[in-house]
Order: C-alpha cells, then sequence, then structure tokens
C-alpha cells in the first residue's frame, strides 16, 4: 500500500502547525525551568535507610539553614532530592547532618548521599551565555553552509530561498522541542541543563540534515 503523502499535505500542515502554536505558546507563557547549570546552586540526593520521612518533616527540620529557593522531591522508593541556591562544603555537610538527625539513628549514618552537584552563580550564568552563543554560531554556521552548497543552483528557484526555507524548517523544530520541555518545566518540574542544549544541536543537525536531503531531491 503506496500513502501519498503530498496529497493529503494540508493535513500534516494542520498538525504541524498546531504543535508549532502550542508549544510557542507553552515557551512564551512558562519560558524555561533552568537547572542549577545554568541559575547556580546546589542539588543534593540521599537514600534513607528506613523509611522515608515526608516532605513536610524535612522542610521543617531544613527551616533553621536559611536555605534559598529550597526544593524537596521524592525520588524512587526512599530517596528524595534538594535543590536550593546556596553551594559550599560548608552548607552541604549541615544538610547532611540534619537530615542525619531526622531520622535519629544511631552508630551509623541514617542517609546514604547518593549525588550531589554544585554550581556558583557566576559559572552558571557564564554557562548560560556560552550556550546561547553555540547555538547561534550553530545557525550561522549552517546558512553559510547551505549559501554554498545550493549557489550553483538552476532557476527558478534561487539559492537564497533554500537558505531561508532551512532556517524556517529549523526553527520550526527547535520551538516545538523547546516549547515542550517549558510545559514539562511548568506542570512537572522538568528542568534544563547543560544536555538540554547538546539536545538542541542535535535537533538542528537532523533538521538541517533532513531539510538537505530533500533540497537535493528538488535540485
Amino acid at each position: 500500500m503506496n500513502y501519498r503523502i503530498i496529497e493529503h499535505k494540508n493535513i500534516w500542515f494542520a498538525i504541524s502547525g498546531a504543535l508549532f502554536v502550542v508549544a510557542a505558546a507553552g515557551l512564551l507563557a512558562f519560558g524555561l525551568k533552568f537547572g542549577i547549570d545554568f541559575t547556580g546552586g546546589s542539588l543534593l540526593e540521599v537514600k534513607f535507610a528506613g523509611q522515608r520521612p515526608n516532605t513536610e518533616e524535612v522542610s521543617d527540620k531544613l527551616k533553621d539553614s536559611n536555605l534559598s529557593g529550597l526544593s524537596i522531591q521524592p525520588a524512587g522508593e526512599n530517596n528524595i532530592v534538594l535543590r536550593f541556591q546556596e553551594s559550599g562544603k560548608e552548607k552541604h555537610d549541615e544538610v547532611i547532618s540534619k537530615l542525619n538527625g531526622l531520622v535519629g539513628e544511631k552508630g551509623e549514618s541514617a542517609v546514604e548521599e547518593i549525588r550531589y552537584d554544585s554550581v556558583g552563580p557566576s559559572i552558571g550564568v557564564e554557562l548560560k551565555r556560552k550556550a546561547i552563543l553555540a547555538i547561534f554560531w550553530v545557525l550561522i554556521a549552517i546558512v553559510i553552509y547551505i549559501s554554498i552548497a545550493f549557489s550553483k543552483v538552476s532557476k527558478p528557484v534561487a539559492s537564497w530561498k533554500f537558505g531561508l526555507s532551512a532556517l524556517i524548517a529549523m526553527f520550526h523544530d527547535v520551538i516545538i522541542t523547546v516549547g515542550v520541555f517549558a510545559i514539562l518545566g511548568k506542570y512537572f518540574g522538568v528542568e534544563i541543563n547543560t544536555p538540554f542544549v547538546a539536545a538542541t544541536l542535535t535537533v538542528l543537525g537532523y533538521s538541517v540534515h533532513d531539510t538537505i536531503v530533500v533540497f537535493d531531491r528538488i535540485r
């Protein structure tokens, strides 16, 4: 069975347009939820040896520590993930000590540290700036490449139209991807960190690759 995609192009245009509008609206309305890689702060995941305390108990125990932007999220069966703006060994040790005191076990540590990531505010700002610059220069490089690759395309299609079409396709694909993460960040607390930048660049790469393949067939 041969499905004639072009004959039903209006359906695919409608689906594509709807996805783009929803994603763009989510991005404009909610923005992105940046992780500690970009905002600076600490992420601490611990595992409780016994029954995990609820988030209210953990919050009350850490109230005296004056942790800015404290976020407490259960993970798995006995784990919790803590996010807060402060960084440094002293604050880390203080939090671990209070979590041990919350359980009150004697003779051994009440909690097991699973992971700890800490990024200073200045480093977070620098990472965000470099991430934006990386995406910008990739776009410039792609436009230059397409302009050169299709500079000798015969009429009636001018070479600049291929470049413009590729930019529109990349913009479409990236906005949908980023918009989905904006919605996930709003309703499910999904944060974006440096791996997200690599993923976005990958989307750009595959998008321009597919576009060039189509252009080559047209040529």
